[in-house]
């Protein structure tokens, strides 16, 4: 099972569509969401990040929702 997280805005069309393609994965995942969450703001700021979605998936780091990247790492 792969280890997921992404951040998120309450405003991001991108983020919508990268939570609805784990969905209909079936895959569970952890959000972050930056417009409610003050310690996700920050975490994705010390990461060098000013805009979501930021998807992490086994360690691995993702700008934006790349959905042939995160084909090739989910295989």
């Amino acid at each position: 099972m792969a280890d997921i997280t992404i951040y998120t805005s309450n405003t991001c069309p991108h983020c919508f569509a990268a939570k609805d393609y784990f969905n209909s994965k079936g895959l569970s995942y952890t959000e972050k969401n930056v417009s409610v969450d003050p310690q996700a703001r920050k975490e994705l700021i010390e990461m060098g990040y000013m805009g979501v979605p930021v998807i992490i998936v086994n360690g691995e780091t993702i700008v934006g929702f790349d959905k042939n990247r995160l084909e090739e790492i989910l295989k």
